[in-house]
């Protein structure tokens, strides 16, 4: 009983070091990071439940989506690694993003599987750039390695099931999975650059990255996959994948940015609270 009295005023004692603003922010970071509701987004949207949705698809295209999505980060890791951003400059708005997205999964509504290799690169950048525009707008150096891997971090953020959306700790959880590698890859692009993709520190961060975009990309492309999507469909679920993703980059630079100020033990404990 005595723990669990100095357990709540410790917990106190970290609420009480950030401002009410700060709080409030923390709040909203919370429910995008932790409630995404993408699987019950997609349903409503074409109609159909997700999960009868994945059972379309064709056994070979789990394998040929994780080889997409694996080649698509790659190229968007050298991509932001070999680009110094005009900070000035990167002002394009979420809609011009949103319908560039929505043109490249009109391709892919249209062509269906067989397009997967050609426009998951292209959406996979788009969304890339939007999440730098966000972590700008929380006042992040989008020129540094840091930043510039946390925005690849997102692609593996929010839950994309039942399980993972129940849980009030799974944005921590994925942290923690993908901190090793982040810092490996940090390390390693800071004294020899990127120029080596096989290195052993930038492939684990990849495949680790991998194992949960491939899980999002493959509910999408199973969205498509049902018989009455077509192209226009088809742009419309590149849409919610682009905002779904635009959301988790708000609520992961929110946090980036209050573990700036208050260190990251300090932020977790205070989200626990809110």
């Amino acid at each position: 009983m005595i723990w669990c009295k100095f357990k709540i005023k410790k917990s106190k004692l970290y609420m009480h070091q950030l401002q009410l603003s700060e709080v409030a922010e923390l709040k909203s970071a919370k429910k995008l990071l932790e409630n995404p509701n993408l699987a019950i987004k997609i349903t409503n949207y074409i109609g159909v439940p997700i999960e009868k949705a994945m059972k379309l698809l064709p056994e070979k295209a789990h394998t040929m989506i994780s080889k997409a999505a694996k080649e698509a980060l790659l190229k968007a890791l050298e991509y932001s690694m070999m680009t110094i951003i005009d900070n000035q400059k990167i002002k394009t708005s979420k809609r011009i993003n949103k319908v560039l997205t929505s043109l490249s999964g009109g391709i892919g509504g249209a062509f269906g599987l067989a397009a997967i290799p050609i426009e998951l690169p292209v959406s996979t950048m788009l969304i890339l750039k939007s999440i730098a525009e966000i972590a700008k707008s929380e006042g992040h150096d989008i020129n540094t390695i840091e930043t510039k891997l946390n925005c690849l971090e997102v692609f593996a953020l929010g839950g994309n099931s039942k399980k993972d959306d129940a849980s009030d700790n799974s944005y921590w959880v994925m942290r923690s999975v993908l901190a090793k590698e982040i810092s490996d890859a940090a390390k390693y692009i800071s004294q020899k650059g990127i120029a080596k993709e096989s290195a052993p520190a930038v492939i684990k961060l990849i495949n680790k990255l991998v194992a949960r975009y491939s899980l999002i990309i493959t509910e999408e492309v199973a969205a498509k996959a049902v018989p009455i999507i077509g192209a226009v469909s088809g742009a419309g679920i590149n849409i919610i994948f682009m905002h779904h993703f635009q959301k988790m980059a708000e609520g992961h630079f929110i946090i980036k940015r209050l573990e700036k100020k208050y260190g990251e033990a300090v932020v977790k404990e205070a989200y626990g609270e809110v």
